[in-house]
């Protein structure tokens, strides 16, 4: 879009959802600027004429966008506060060049595909997750959430706007408990704003059935059709679950009990193995890296199926980094283990890359620093238990780092499928007012969420609320283990398949004989193990045929 402000022109490209649209423009109306359309787009752009670089502390939503002044001859970038909308850029032949996708960015001739030590080390050091702010490609960089950026003939200027800011939290319990519910409550609202059809991803855990239920009175109060509702299982799954301690129980029974309660229109999407395996390049190329194998692809299929009935859903995603919902909060090994407690298994990353490559490579080292780097910006204070300090940097670990990887991973597999994913409880409002309880508050009674499950209890039915964190369903078929080891196999009897020239043939071949168990712990998250460690190393041959990178270490 393009406007003529003051005899100045201004041009933007943006890739987003602005929640607090009308409030802006109101506000804009009374500043005395004139509106020729309904899109949050034009609203953005003269809000930045309105408000120059500030506009970012007047924004609520999902964002990416850049806005060109033309008679400042400056460029100025901003991502949103959790970076949920990508933007990448590289400076080449004293350009700059940026896009919503690393691929789009090889369009320019001058963009080199190189892959150097420290990108090797985010693959297999810290991938599926990155650290925020660099990619795998050397010289390629994204800019940080809660980041702006100026360019112009002095060079490339970058700012952040917005930080989690530790102070003592003051409220009492009920007003601690009013006040999370306000905010809630107001981000659904805001984020079921839509004119296209909308739906709620829906399992039975605690984070969608909140969404659901706010989302459904929303409707009903508004005279609505009933809220469409949708969920992900696979074939066989109900013959083949099995108990752990990450995932206690199935999804169907406390699906069910949430539709009879609110009478939403419920779909059940139900995913076959061959798709997931088929569409693990699809989701690595969506990526443009490789991802959380079939994590990734069961999300992209489910987008793909639901885009036949909505556009746009809300998901529960974020609610377990904000409010504290992992098992890592609680388990004594993970909060002791002096690393990212969602991948402890370093020495078997570190087994993973060839002899003379791991020879040149600490993968330890690079972890250590990007741990330690991190831990460096959490703000404790003096007032803080032990306990709540412990958990500020858990938190803060877990907000930065693991959440990134699932927020990717949302608005990837989404935007790959054509559809839109909001997440609600992702609003930083919520997260900033919530990062300041104490930890003995949070986890009331000593329960992963304590404080969300109490607040909710005379909204959802009570085994939801007492029902035991359940993390996104996955594949319990053996044939998709089959399906995934047969695919690794194929390409390790090519010789010539590019990931021999990285990684340890032997130790995959010892993966592939033991069905996985030879890399002992789940490297990834809570349930990534043998298959999805499988299907990550197809990804990574995958990723290197595709992209054809040059290996700089």
């Amino acid at each position: 879009m393009l406007t003529t402000y003051n005899e100045n022109e201004y041009s933007i490209v943006y890739n987003g959802q602005i929640y607090n649209t009308n409030e802006l423009k109101s506000t804009l109306e009374d500043a005395g600027f004139t509106f020729d359309t309904t899109s949050d787009t034009e609203v953005l752009l003269k809000a930045f004429i309105f408000y120059g670089y500030e506009v970012v502390k007047h924004l609520n939503g999902i964002f990416a966008f850049a806005i060109w002044n033309k008679n400042k001859e400056e460029l100025f970038l901003a991502r949103d506060h959790f970076g949920i909308k990508p933007l990448f850029y590289t400076i080449a032949d004293d350009t700059l060049v940026f896009a919503s996708e690393i691929k789009a960015l090889f369009e320019f001739p001058a963009v080199e595909k190189i892959v150097d030590s420290n990108g090797i080390c985010e693959l297999f050091g810290v991938g599926p997750a990155h650290t925020a702010g660099e990619t795998v490609f050397k010289d390629i960089h994204e800019l940080k959430p809660a980041n702006f950026a100026i360019y112009n003939k002095y060079g490339l200027f970058i700012h952040r706007y917005w930080h989690f800011v530790s102070k003592p939290h003051t409220d009492s319990f009920d007003e601690t408990c009013n006040k999370i519910k306000f905010l809630l409550e107001d981000s659904i609202k805001r984020q079921l704003v839509s004119d296209v059809p909308l739906c709620v991803f829906l399992s039975g855990g605690l984070d969608s059935s909140i969404i659901t239920a706010y989302a459904s009175n929303y409707c009903k109060n508004n005279n609505l059709p009933p809220l469409n509702t949708f969920s992900v299982d696979y074939v066989d799954n109900d013959k083949n679950f099995v108990k752990s301690d990450f995932q206690p129980n199935s999804d169907n029974y406390y699906i069910n009990l949430m539709v009879e309660k609110y009478k939403t229109n419920h779909t059940n999407i139900v995913l076959d193995t061959p798709d997931l395996a088929k569409y693990l390049e699809d989701a690595m190329i969506a990526r443009d890296v490789p991802g959380m194998a079939d994590v990734d692809s069961s999300m992209l299929l489910l987008c793909k199926n639901v885009k036949n009935y909505a556009t746009v859903s809300l998901s529960g995603e974020c609610a377990d980094e904000i409010f504290g919902g992992y098992p890592w909060f609680f388990r004594e090994d993970a909060l002791n283990s002096g690393t990212f407690p969602w991948s402890i298994a370093i020495s078997e990353r570190q087994h993973l890359l060839n002899a003379n490559i791991s020879y040149k490579l600490n993968l330890r080292d690079y972890i250590d620093f990007r741990y330690n780097e991190s831990l460096s910006d959490v703000q404790i204070l003096d007032i803080d238990s032990k306990e709540t300090a412990e958990k500020r940097k858990i938190s803060h670990l877990t907000l930065n780092w693991f959440m990134q990887t699932l927020l990717d991973r949302s608005d990837r597999m989404s935007m790959y499928s054509g559809f839109e994913l909001r997440v609600p409880f992702c609003d930083y409002r919520l997260a900033e007012y919530v990062w300041n309880i104490p930890w003995e508050i949070k986890a009331y009674k000593g329960r992963e969420k304590g404080l969300l499950r109490y607040i909710m209890k005379d909204i959802l039915p009570e085994e939801i609320v007492n029902r035991k964190k359940s993390p996104y369903p996955k594949t319990h078929n053996p044939t998709y283990l089959n399906t995934v080891k047969s695919m690794l196999t194929n390409i390790m009897n090519d010789k010539n398949a590019p990931i021999n020239d990285l990684l340890n043939r032997d130790y995959i071949l010892e993966i592939l004989k033991t069905n996985g168990s030879a890399f002992t712990r789940p490297w990834f998250g809570q349930l990534m193990t043998g298959p999805q460690l499988m299907a990550y190393l197809c990804q990574v041959n995958m990723w290197l045929e595709r992209y054809q990178p040059k290996i700089e270490i």
